[in-house]
This record gives structure tokens, C-alpha cells and sequence, in this order.
């Protein structure tokens, strides 16, 4: 959990910092990641603020979560049975990555969310495939 609290650290978001550390059975580091703008999508230039009323300029549109950067910067190994760690409990979209990577176990810090839909979609979902959170 450390480790994904110290990758949260080289977030740009102003607003709420999230970092995401994967571990194997042996708990040997196998991703990290957290949440920032696409490669190649300056952090100056596209918004980090909310903007409900127009997605074109809500960061929600542009910004990649912290488990999806983690999944996505894995090293070459089999994600199969292995567990996440999160500082904040997923969101729906990336309950999807985690169960489709064959991630079996999510650790997480905070649930401050756990009314909001999506975060209710996630666990859902966890639920239905036998995906671990506490």
C-alpha cells in the first residue's frame, strides 16, 4: 500500500492523487501506476478540474486511472491471481480491467465513494466473479 501511496505522489491531479501497486503471490512488484493524462497529452493543456455540465472539458474524460496505468505498465508477467492495490476503491470502468487481467484480490485504503453507482457497479461485478476487496 506504501508503494501505491508514493506512485499517487507523481500525479498531477490537483484534486485527489491516486496510486495503484500490483503484487504477485510473493508480493514482488509486477506494476505500478496512477492516475494522469494519456503519453503524450500535456498535463498543461488538457483540464483537470470538474466540469459536469460539459464532459469535453472534464477531466474525467481525459484522465487514466491508476489501476488502468498499473495494468498497463506491467512487466511481461501473468496478472493471473495476483492482487492490487489501490488507494481509493475502483470505479466501475476499471472493476472491468482488474476482472478481465485475471486480478483475483483488491486492497484498498478508502471507500470514501462507496454510495456513488459506479463504485456499486464495481463491487457488483467483483462480487458476481469472486474478485476479493477489503
Amino acid at each position: 500500500m506504501a508503494t501505491a501511496f508514493l506512485a499517487a505522489m507523481r500525479s498531477k491531479d490537483p484534486r485527489s492523487q491516486v496510486g495503484a501497486c500490483i503484487v504477485n503471490r510473493e508480493n514482488k512488484i509486477l506494476g505500478i501506476g496512477y492516475n494522469g493524462m494519456p503519453l503524450g497529452c500535456s498535463d498543461d493543456e488538457f483540464p483537470w478540474g470538474k466540469c459536469r455540465d460539459n464532459e469535453y472539458n472534464d477531466k474525467l474524460s481525459y484522465v487514466c486511472h491508476a489501476e488502468m496505468n498499473a495494468i498497463l505498465n506491467k512487466n511481461n508477467t501473468d496478472l493471473t491471481n495476483c492482487t492490487i492495490y489501490v488507494a481509493l476503491f475502483p470505479c466501475n470502468e476499471c472493476a472491468k480491467l482488474i476482472i478481465q487481467s485475471g486480478l483475483r484480490e483488491v486492497v484498498y485504503a478508502s471507500d470514501k465513494y462507496s454510495y456513488k453507482p459506479k463504485i456499486c457497479a464495481a463491487k457488483r461485478m467483483f462480487d458476481a466473479v469472486g474478485v476479493k476487496y477489503w
